[in-house]
């Protein structure tokens, strides 16, 4: 099947509460981070810029950019529905919220990504830091 024969459709636009935490849930990120359904729909206004991705107006994928707008963004919460992986859809989500951040001339555009998914964002141009590069988490829960 190819994506055109899936007839995707990509809004710039934030999903539903309901459709993210669908979307989130079916990431299989719960299994690390269990958060409340209210907690990821506070998520959603803090969006810079958002993708949506949808088949006969279902969302199947998301992606979204948090930024000052000038010098940093933070690609976050890029997602596709399981079944809907390996058509191209998360690599045209990629696209738009890459486009979007040099549209605005923004300095620094990094990512924040799943474990083992390091091939894919490679392919789109994302290096991983240094080991003495900057970038740090927070260890530990709040």
């Amino acid at each position: 099947m190819s994506l055109d024969d899936l007839a995707i459709e990509y809004r710039s636009e934030l999903p539903t509460p309901e459709e993210f935490e669908r979307l989130f849930r079916s990431s299989g990120w719960t299994e690390a981070l269990e958060v409340a359904a209210d907690r990821l729909a506070a998520t959603l206004p803090h969006a810079w810029y958002a993708v949506c991705a949808r088949r006969s107006g279902q969302l199947v994928g998301t992606g979204i950019v948090l930024s000052d707008g000038v010098l940093h963004a933070l690609i976050v919460d890029v997602i596709v529905m399981p079944e809907m992986r390996g058509h191209g859809i998360g690599t045209e989500i990629m696209r738009r919220l890459v486009a979007r951040c040099r549209e605005a001339d923004v300095l620094q555009v990094q990512l924040f990504s799943a474990r083992g998914k390091r091939d894919f964002y490679e392919r789109l141009g994302f290096v991983a830091r240094p080991d003495d590069g900057p970038g740090m988490e927070l260890s530990g829960q709040p």
